[in-house]
């Protein structure tokens, strides 16, 4: 039902790629995993009960990243870029990769932070994605940490 909502939506409210069109587009780049080293039980039992805990912690990034996490990581990414070109860059990767509808790993925001963000992207500054990125840590705090918390690959590294 909501996934039939977020589609209707998706189609009433959207725009013109007009206001992103002016961006130079963003050469793709291979990421490269990080190196880190698995936690003891302890630390990531911390991880229950603190979503900052387990974004600072490389190996607990990486095993999260798959519960809705890129995003938080690529907005983090995008805030250190001193580059005006290259932030623009960015600023389209970012928009095409998760805001814009249909987008390949569309986040769930909603249309006014979603309209925000698009009219902040006119002109790319460190905080254009300040407000869905916030939208997306509570969204990961209160529904896909637990979920983790809860999964089979969680359970296991705290054994």
């Amino acid at each position: 039902r909501a996934k039939e909502i977020k589609t209707k939506l998706g189609t009433l409210l959207q725009k013109p790629d007009s206001t992103i069109d002016f961006i130079i587009p963003y050469p793709e780049k291979p990421e490269k995993p990080p190196k880190a080293q698995k936690p003891s039980p302890e630390e990531a039992l911390q991880w229950r009960d603190s979503l900052e805990k387990l974004l600072q912690n490389p190996y607990g990034l990486a095993s999260f990243r798959s519960f809705n996490a890129e995003f938080w990581v690529a907005c983090e990414d995008y805030k250190k870029t001193k580059s005006p070109m290259k932030m623009a860059e960015k600023a389209k990767k970012i928009y095409e990769e998760f805001i814009q509808t249909e987008a390949p790993k569309e986040v769930n925001i909603d249309h006014f932070t979603k309209a925000m963000t698009m009219k902040n992207l006119v002109e790319p500054s460190p905080s254009s994605f300040d407000m869905a990125q916030k939208r997306i840590f509570a969204l990961m705090e209160k529904d896909s940490l637990p979920r983790f918390v809860r999964s089979e690959f969680y359970q296991e590294l705290i054994k």
